[in-house]
């Protein structure tokens, strides 16, 4: 029988995230060695990656970073994803979500499939090779499921952790110009909870703003609404789905009678982009 004892097993799971019961079994094949334990769970690991594939990844964090540019500010985030919550919070994925960050911040791009085809820092093995070794060890599914990069003359970012115990879940970058740095962190805040989906009704493709009257038509038709007051109804209604939907039309989170345009015009500034990432959603 291996030698080991149930403090090598903690130190070892603590060390690469694995399950206790493939850490014994590790543990037995190496006759108790630690280090030759750990490469027999990614040897494993990495034979089981097909085997994974299609498992499900909707655990994991949002990671961002706001570097100075020559134009003023750059904010990059990721969403990296993992099979369980336990894995998502271990000391080797969130190093990897540090690696992968640094990548994209590199790379100054929202796109990730370069992001992943970049080198993992300064090592030769690529982004995805990075995320292939961390998965053959923890014996999860990892995802590096998006990249945002946005920038302006000044770029906020906001991480909300929805439970104390886990990394952040909900993260927020949001650009704007110089004068509206004034208001940009609570703007962020704003984002992380009422989720926005546009910047302005002019970002609102014709396509859905003719769906939704479309809908509103014949909802009100449905409802024997009278016909001459259907064409109102309708706009009231398209309108109700700007506030809804559109950033600087919401109600402003921390005084609800101004909207988040009246807000930005009352300290001179503008918003010119925004992007909000939820794990799973």
């Amino acid at each position: 029988m291996a030698n080991y004892t149930n403090a090598d097993i903690k130190a070892l799971r603590e060390k690469t995230g694995a399950g206790m019961l493939d850490i014994k079994k590790a543990l037995d094949e190496a006759d108790g060695d630690a280090a030759k334990a750990v490469e027999i769970l990614r040897v494993k690991g990495l034979k089981g990656l097909a085997k994974r594939e299609g498992r499900s990844t909707s655990d994991g964090l949002v990671a961002a970073q706001v570097v100075a540019t020559e134009g003023g500010q750059s904010g990059v985030m990721i969403e990296l994803n993992s099979e369980t919550d336990f894995v998502a919070k271990s000391g080797p994925f969130l190093k990897l979500a540090g690696e992968v960050l640094a990548a994209a911040v590199a790379l100054a791009s929202d796109n990730a499939a370069l992001v992943l085809g970049s080198p993992a820092g300064s090592k030769k093995e690529t982004v995805q090779d990075a995320i292939d070794q961390v998965s053959a060890t923890l014996g999860e599914r990892l995802q590096l499921r998006r990249v945002a990069a946005i920038s302006g003359e000044h770029v906020e970012s906001y991480l909300h952790r929805t439970n104390k115990d886990l990394p952040p879940q909900v993260g927020v970058l949001v650009a704007t110009d110089g004068k509206g740095a004034a208001v940009a962190h609570d703007l962020a805040l704003h984002i992380a909870a009422y989720s926005p989906v546009y910047l302005n009704r002019e970002a609102v493709p014709a396509s859905t703003i003719e769906a939704e009257r479309r809908i509103a038509r014949e909802t009100a038709i449905a409802e024997g609404k009278p016909e001459k007051a259907i064409d109102k109804i309708v706009e009231g209604r398209l309108n109700g789905f700007f506030k809804d939907n559109v950033l600087l039309d919401q109600a402003f989170a921390k005084d609800p009678k101004l909207t988040v345009g009246r807000v930005l015009a009352s300290a001179g500034g503008v918003v010119t982009a925004f992007a909000r990432f939820r794990v799973g959603a």
